[in-house]
């Protein structure tokens, strides 16, 4: 069902004066219950933590609290809008951890896009924060940030462009496999965009067990020998693309099985029709996607879509609050491919039980989404080693 369309005064209503605020949780009721939670009595605890600094993931919220790190460069369909412009979006991401996975997060957006200076920043800001999700950093740049800050801190780092994408694509796929009694192994995915969103899809679908990626990017098919790859799209050419197949976006899709779209790209409906029978298209750029669903569905037996006013939403908040829960939850110093592997099979067994090719994963607003993948996400972590 198509929701109403949303006014201006509606929305830059519900955004005056920003998106959070800070609850207290302890009593400030009389003069006694200030000096517990204030001065005098707040000095012992000072002092018992610089005797043991393990006994701040006790008495503070640090270790607790997700740092929603951005520098503004890639935000939604916004693209390079700088800080300060990306922090609403920072804001709402912060509003969902606690909606969500019941967890406080903070904003931090950075004036700079310099890596160097954002992992400086970040290792200055340590004993504030228990993990790191960063959001809407322009590709590559993006792959460097996130494995320098997983080298560089000791806690969760997570860029939820790529991984939250990854991770609901792939329940998403199982989903619609479900409906249609396919497998995964007999597959050939087609990811158009090879940014953040679209590298990290690849390989977790490889991950996966998938029968074949072919990643296209703007210039066409990434393949071993093409000129101009970047190191980034350079490996993924020696991971994807096992039919050799050479040429654009036309000769990827056709007689493919599935086609993931995370690119601004255009898809023509002849090239959509051109895909196996049964086929799966998702197309999930915001708020364009690549072909209308309407369109997609004349050929394809599921489609997906990244916006609420049509079925099948592939949206991140069915991942990020749960997998930073259960990192968290289990003590977790990263997230590794595990977790997110398990992360994408737990959201798929709350869709399980009411399937169809209209509900190939479950509600954004499903309650239950968020504790089945912190509790899967924490046994996979203990069962890395990570824990």
């Amino acid at each position: 069902m198509k929701t109403a369309e949303l006014t201006d005064d509606e929305i830059f209503g519900a955004h005056e004066g920003g998106k959070l605020g800070v609850g207290t949780t302890a009593s400030l009721a009389d003069s006694r219950a200030l000096s517990i939670a204030y001065t005098p009595g707040v000095a012992r605890v000072s002092r018992a933590i610089a005797d043991d600094p393990a006994l701040a993931a006790r008495y503070t919220w640090a270790h607790r609290l997700v740092a929603v790190v951005s520098d503004g460069t890639a935000v939604l369909g916004l693209g390079d809008i700088g800080a300060s412009a990306s922090l609403p979006v920072m804001e709402g991401k912060a509003a969902l951890f606690k909606t969500f996975g019941g967890l406080d997060s903070i904003p931090l957006v950075l004036d700079t896009t310099d890596v160097d200076e954002i992992v400086e920043t970040l290792v200055r800001l340590r004993p504030s924060f228990g993990a790191v999700n960063l959001e809407d950093v322009a590709a590559p740049r993006c792959f460097e940030l996130e494995a320098r800050l997983v080298e560089a801190l000791d806690v969760p780092v997570m860029h939820d462009d790529q991984h939250g994408t990854a991770v609901v694509t792939l329940a998403a796929l199982r989903g619609a496999n479900a409906v249609l009694g396919k497998d995964i192994a007999d597959q050939r995915v087609v990811v158009s965009g090879a940014g953040a969103a679209g590298v990290a899809c690849a390989k977790i679908l490889i991950a996966a067990g998938i029968g074949e990626v072919t990643l296209v990017d703007s210039r066409g098919i990434v393949h071993v020998g093409r000129d101009g790859l970047n190191p980034i799209k350079a490996e993924m050419a020696e991971i994807t693309n096992a039919s050799g197949l050479k040429g654009g976006i036309a000769e990827a899709l056709r007689g493919a099985d599935v086609f993931v779209g995370v690119s601004s790209a255009t898809v023509e409906e002849e090239l959509i029709a051109g895909m196996a029978d049964g086929a799966i298209v998702f197309a999930l750029s915001n708020p364009d996607p690549e072909v209308h669903p309407e369109v997609a569905r004349r050929h394809a037996a599921v489609v997906a879509t990244g916006r609420s006013d049509f079925p099948n939403q592939i949206n991140n908040v069915l991942a990020f609050p749960g997998i930073f829960r259960g990192a968290l939850d289990a003590g977790a110093k990263r997230i590794t491919e595990r977790m997110k592997l398990a992360a994408a099979e737990a959201i798929a067994a709350v869709a399980a039980d009411d399937l169809s090719a209209d509900r190939i994963v479950p509600s954004a607003l499903d309650p239950r989404v968020a504790p089945e993948v912190a509790a899967a996400v924490a046994l996979a972590a203990r069962e890395d080693g990570v824990a």
